[in-house]
């Protein structure tokens, strides 16, 4: 599609979104960051020249909107190749499928996000809670609104962070740019395009949401985990015990130890709520990898007011 050349760093950015249309809004953030950093400072470094001219000086080295999309089109692809685990050869029955996913590596990083998220959960709880708090108390003080200013920029720093947490152990692409801070903007018109910015309440509301979040998915992965666990420890220490090769000295008349025809049953129950427990955690983390993608990109459409 052929365009005019772009005369403003704005209108640079406004093709470069179209050319990007369709793409993982995490990309189009990550690529919108890059073009608009990388313009801003040659504008800078050429300031006896107006904007228009170099744009015009600068298109054979960094590219026409056009080709930078294409470019990061590609180099997504290639990042993309080179982080995915290897792939599995799909087993051809449905046991197969059924215990095949403990040779899928996003199980197990699911259920490592899974432990995890009740400590991260309770740190942005508090920080969220502590700020608001703060934030509240002073707001009638000369320092109220500077610290509510850097709390939210604070919860947008967290937002990065938590972003890149979830893509590692989830899989979903999220940003690895964080939002253009226009510095070359008023500092107060800074602020309230942050104050208007959905991205910055979605962050907020996030880290709130993610404590009781948390508190469940380790429940979940502790039950079920220890469950499991115990099934199949308790059924081979009842084999080794029957066979002698372990010894233990009590007392059987207030033991009861049950059936040893029970002791398949017992191991293959463990066995199954392993089983499920792996396939719960592949599909949390991969739910709750579209619930951070909601909240914490930046919807492509507000780009500095675009």
């Amino acid at each position: 599609m052929n365009r005019s050349a772009p005369r403003s760093v704005d209108q640079y950015l406004a093709q470069l979104k179209a050319a990007l249309a369709g793409e993982d809004p995490a990309l189009q953030q990550d690529a919108l960051y890059d073009a608009e950093e990388y313009l801003r400072a040659e504008i800078a470094q050429h300031a006896d020249k107006s904007e228009a001219d170099v744009l015009e000086l600068i298109a054979s080295t960094y590219g026409a909107p056009d080709e930078v999309a294409d470019a990061y089109r590609t180099t997504e692809a290639t990042v993309r190749a080179a982080l995915a685990t290897p792939a599995l050869r799909k087993p051809r029955t449905a046991w197969g499928r059924f215990f095949g996913v403990f040779a899928d590596s996003r199980a197990y990083t699911s259920l490592f996000f899974m432990f995890l998220s009740l400590a991260t959960g309770i740190a942005y709880f508090t920080i969220a809670v502590s700020g608001l708090s703060i934030s509240i108390g002073m707001i009638f003080l000369i320092v109220g609104i500077p610290f509510f200013i850097l709390f939210l920029g604070l919860v947008r720093v967290l937002a990065l962070a938590e972003g890149r947490l979830v893509e590692a152990l989830t899989g979903m692409r999220m940003p690895r740019r964080p939002v253009y801070p226009r510095s070359q903007a008023p500092w107060y018109e800074r602020i309230v395009e942050m104050l208007k910015d959905r991205h910055t309440w979605t962050a907020l509301f996030y880290m709130l949401l993610q404590l009781p979040l948390g508190i469940i998915y380790f429940v979940i992965a502790v039950t079920g985990s220890s469950l499991g666990a115990g099934l199949i420890g308790g059924s081979v220490f009842r084999v080794l015990v029957e066979t002698g090769a372990v010894h233990v000295s009590f007392d059987a008349d207030n033991v009861h130890m049950g059936p040893i025809w029970a002791v398949p049953l017992i191991f293959a129950a463990g066995v199954l709520v392993l089983t499920l427990l792996m396939h719960l955690a592949r599909a949390i983390g991969m739910m709750h990898g579209h619930l951070a993608k909601a909240l914490l990109v930046r919807p492509v459409g507000t780009v500095h007011g675009a």
